[in-house]
């Protein structure tokens, strides 16, 4: 799986022009939902990409990933490139690295038929990595750099402070 890309001289530029100049690593990603043809669907625009989000079939939706099946798979591809990139750039030589991401939610939360809380009540980060040449030192700094530097998994563990703006058309 290691590819030979030289991951520090690609990033070697970037930290130079960071550490000169702080407010150019400040970035704004945008993602913007609208309405599809059914209530329990929705068109998300990632600016890159746009994806189908449909309501989980366990509330009366279907037919596509569900919003927390988003939520679970940035996880799992945060997580992923996150291995990846701080596999390279320690010299371990893996031939396969793979992130599976499960979470627990009640839906009768968001049903409101029962005081149960709304969203994940757990959610569970499983890496496999295939390092034939790796220490057992060497995998323990690469988990624990990959949580480190795991942009979704830091949101997760210490939530950002989130603002809602209703706009009346």
């Amino acid at each position: 799986m290691s590819e030979t890309l030289d991951l520090r001289s690609l990033q070697k530029p970037l930290k130079s022009r960071y550490r000169e100049d702080g407010s150019s690593a400040f970035i704004t990603l945008h993602a913007k939902a609208s309405t599809k043809d059914s209530p329990v669907a929705c068109s998300v625009d990632l600016g890159r990409a746009i994806q189908e989000a449909y309501a989980h079939e366990g509330v009366g939706g279907g037919g596509g990933a569900c919003s927390g099946d988003l939520l679970l798979g940035a996880l799992a591809a945060c997580a992923q490139i996150t291995c990846q990139m701080v596999a390279a750039s320690m010299q371990i030589e893996t031939t396969e690295i793979r992130v599976t991401v499960e979470g627990d939610l009640d839906l009768r939360g968001t049903l409101g038929i029962a005081p149960v809380a709304v969203g994940f009540e757990e959610i569970r980060l499983h890496f496999h990595v295939d390092a034939p040449k790796a220490t057992s030192e060497e995998l323990q700094s690469l988990y624990e750099k990959t949580e480190k530097y795991c942009v979704v998994l830091q949101t997760l563990l210490h939530a950002p402070k989130i603002r809602t703006n209703v706009v009346v058309a």
